[in-house]
């Protein structure tokens, strides 16, 4: 699995989940307990992780959505280099 973004904004996560969901894409979202060990601040981001055959279609979703500035920079950086490039 890989990041697709990583966020303090759980209303963003959940509608990405929602978006993931609903377009058949396997994701996961980490270190969403941690707030047990931080005090509930949202200091630790959580990450959304998607499988990484389904990475394109991923990317594909977020950037029609408008959200394409929420992905995570290396793993979109990686994607692109990868010849993974998808227009804007």
């Amino acid at each position: 699995m890989v990041p697709l973004l990583k966020t303090n904004d759980m209303v963003l996560i959940s509608y990405v989940e929602t978006l993931l969901t609903e377009a058949g894409i396997g994701h996961l979202v980490l270190d969403g307990n941690m707030s047990i060990l931080e005090g509930s601040l949202g200091i630790i981001p959580r990450r959304v992780m998607v499988i990484e055959d389904d990475l394109g279609a991923a990317i594909r979703l977020m950037r029609k959505m408008e959200l394409g500035h929420e992905l995570d920079a290396d793993t979109l950086a990686r994607h692109d280099k990868a010849g993974g490039s998808e227009a804007p």
